[in-house]
């Protein structure tokens, strides 16, 4: 039986912004403050090196239970024994993605704008990550931003979970999640923050305050 998850704050990791830091040990203390699923993401490294970082993140989270899925490589996630992947709408099909990790396996699929909509199957995607919400540095190939209404607007016509990714920090994370978020993804708020903990726990703060807990 496929364990619940929860979304609430997903860290999808920067190697760059977490040089000086460490990947490792930036995304221990970002779960220190709350993180509670992390997503690799690494679009330069090579198979080796990305499997490598996998193993030995997959290592570091093992006693905290947090989980660690993979951003567009499947075959790394099955041979790591990592919970799942999440791939964008160019990846390769979700029905492939599902049939080499199985069923207990969390796939999550990017959704940028409205006609995508069509693309997600509950049958074989779990969760949705939606965006980008605001314009993004982080990824200078990413979609036009949705704005908030635009997220809510898709959002609200998703037949499953959505995490909101793009340009997101402390200021936005309590509005997100009270327009039916089910979390957020973020990458530099918490990567290139000095106190990689300290972000993690103020974004938590700010969710929680969404979602009136």
């Amino acid at each position: 039986m496929k364990p619940r998850v929860d979304l609430r704050l997903m860290l999808v990791t920067d190697a760059a912004m977490s040089a000086r830091r460490g990947l490792v040990a930036t995304v221990l203390d970002a779960v220190a403050g709350g993180v509670t699923i992390v997503q690799l993401r690494d679009k330069t490294a090579s198979d080796v090196e990305f499997a490598a970082t996998a193993a030995a993140l997959k290592d570091a989270l093992a006693p905290t239970g947090v989980p660690l899925i993979v951003n567009d490589r499947p075959a790394v996630a099955r041979t790591a024994g990592l919970a799942g992947a999440h791939i964008g709408q160019e990846d390769g099909d979700p029905r492939a993605v599902r049939a080499l990790l199985g069923a207990d396996a969390l796939i999550g699929l990017s959704v940028t704008r409205v006609e995508e909509i069509a693309t997600v199957d509950p049958a074989v995607v779990d969760y949705i990550g939606l965006g980008p919400v605001f314009p993004t540095g982080s990824k200078p190939d990413a979609a036009p931003a949705l704005g908030l209404e635009g997220m809510r607007a898709i959002g609200a016509r998703l037949p499953l979970p959505w995490v909101a990714i793009g340009g997101i920090g402390i200021a936005s994370a309590a509005a997100i999640m009270r327009a039916g978020a089910a979390g957020i993804a973020v990458i530099s708020a918490i990567n290139a923050a000095g106190d990689p903990c300290a972000a993690a726990r103020a974004l938590r703060t700010e969710i929680d305050r969404g979602t009136g807990r």
